[in-house]
Parts: C-alpha cells; sequence; structure tokens
C-alpha cells in the first residue's frame, strides 16, 4: 500500500498548503517546519487571557481560547483561507483535533456539555457548501466527548464580508442578526460556541445575546485563531 501511495505521490505530489513544498509520506496538509512555525497562543490553560479580556463589560462568558494568532500573510492565514474558500475541510479537523486535545487535557473546560457552531446565512451557506467551523465543530465534539448542535443557533440576515471593516461597523453589523431555535436541549448546559477567527468579539457578542432567553446556560468560546 505505501509503493503504491509513494509511486502516486512522484505523478501527483501533495504539497504543504503553508509552503508549497512537496509533503513527505508522513505528512498530511502541512508540512513539519510549517507546523512548528504556527503561532500558537497557549491560552487554553491561561485565565484571565487576551479573548476573556475581551468580552469584559460585555456579555458574560466562562472561559475561552484560541489555538493560534492570526498574522496577516502568515501561515495560519493560509490555512484558513483553504479552509473557507477552497473546501479544504480536512484543515478543520486538522486544527480541532489539535485544540481538542489541549482542551481536553486542561483544567478549564471540565464542564462543557455541547459545541455550538456560529451560523452562516443559509444562502451564503448554500453559495459555499458548507460552514467553515463544522469539522473544527466535529472534531472538537469527539475529542471533548460532547454533542455537536449545527442547527440550534441560526443567522437571521446576509451581511457582506466584515474582514476590512472598522471595530464599531463591525459591531454594528452584527447586532441582532441571529437567533436560537426554541429548544429544551439546552436548559441548564455549559455551551462551547466556536468561530473560525476572533478580532473585535463583535459576533461572538451577538450570538451570545441570542441566547439570553435561556437564563439557565453558561457559554464559553474557543477560536482557531485570534488576530489583534
Amino acid at each position: 500500500m505505501n509503493l503504491l501511495k509513494d509511486i502516486f505521490n512522484i505523478f501527483y505530489p501533495t504539497i504543504c498548503l503553508c509552503c508549497k513544498e512537496q509533503l513527505t509520506t508522513n505528512e498530511a496538509l502541512i508540512c513539519i517546519d510549517c507546523r512548528h512555525d504556527l503561532p500558537v497562543t497557549n491560552f487554553t490553560d491561561e485565565a484571565d487571557n487576551i479573548i476573556e479580556k475581551i468580552f469584559y463589560g460585555r456579555v458574560p462568558i466562562e472561559e475561552a481560547t484560541s489555538l493560534f494568532y492570526f498574522l496577516k500573510k502568515g501561515k495560519v492565514q493560509e490555512l484558513i483561507h483553504h479552509l473557507k474558500y477552497k473546501n479544504q475541510q480536512k484543515v478543520g479537523t486538522f486544527i480541532g483535533d489539535w485544540l481538542g486535545e489541549l482542551m481536553r487535557n486542561s483544567k478549564r473546560f471540565k464542564t462543557i456539555d455541547c459545541i455550538i457552531p456560529v451560523p452562516l446565512h443559509k444562502k451564503k451557506q448554500q453559495l459555499r457548501g458548507y460552514n467553515q467551523v463544522s469539522t473544527f465543530g466535529k472534531s472538537l465534539s469527539k475529542k471533548l466527548d460532547v454533542p455537536f448542535y449545527e442547527t440550534i443557533l441560526l443567522k437571521k440576515t446576509a451581511t457582506k464580508t466584515q474582514t476590512k471593516k472598522l471595530r464599531l461597523e463591525r459591531w454594528k453589523n452584527s447586532e441582532h442578526k441571529f437567533t436560537v431555535q426554541t429548544t429544551n436541549t439546552l436548559n441548564g448546559k455549559h455551551i462551547l460556541l466556536i468561530d473560525d477567527i476572533i478580532t473585535t468579539g463583535a459576533t461572538l457578542e451577538a450570538c451570545i445575546n441570542a441566547f439570553k432567553e435561556h437564563k439557565n446556560i453558561k457559554i464559553s468560546i474557543a477560536t482557531m485563531a485570534y488576530t489583534q
């Protein structure tokens, strides 16, 4: 089997998503050198970390973490670009497995009951064909041994990309855009709300506000990357 794989790779080589160099037999998605260069935050074991401070005085959360720092034109940006726009959903699995292992071994995040992703508007999801955080969430679900609920939180209105918007514009664009399906599933639960990148926290804040009617819940946050 390995011989056939080696022959196949000669004619159809797989390349690293970050540096574009050919991968070896034991490498997947990215090469070992690029993996070692990924800027890990170490927020998972850090109480009162930068992400948690974003939400001080805005909405109550329990804990928050993000696996990577997101740097412009960096390797993490390249990975997430492949995930969002080139259907490389294995990137979500790769990041989810990594972060999930860290969370499972952390003294924090011990009481998570379920995982809910920040949703795309249904038209945008139909156009893209998938929510870029789905495989990330499913991998976290397996690592933490909790259910993944993809249809409880819904996005009511479609918005244009917020990448180049200023902080105030992001906040206004995210207000009142999400709704929670009426369900008893969440009663008394500790929810892990997940997304790909966190910058201002406006989208996640809007999602958390959508849960306000469900008084008896707790919310923590996990994202793939954090950008300052």
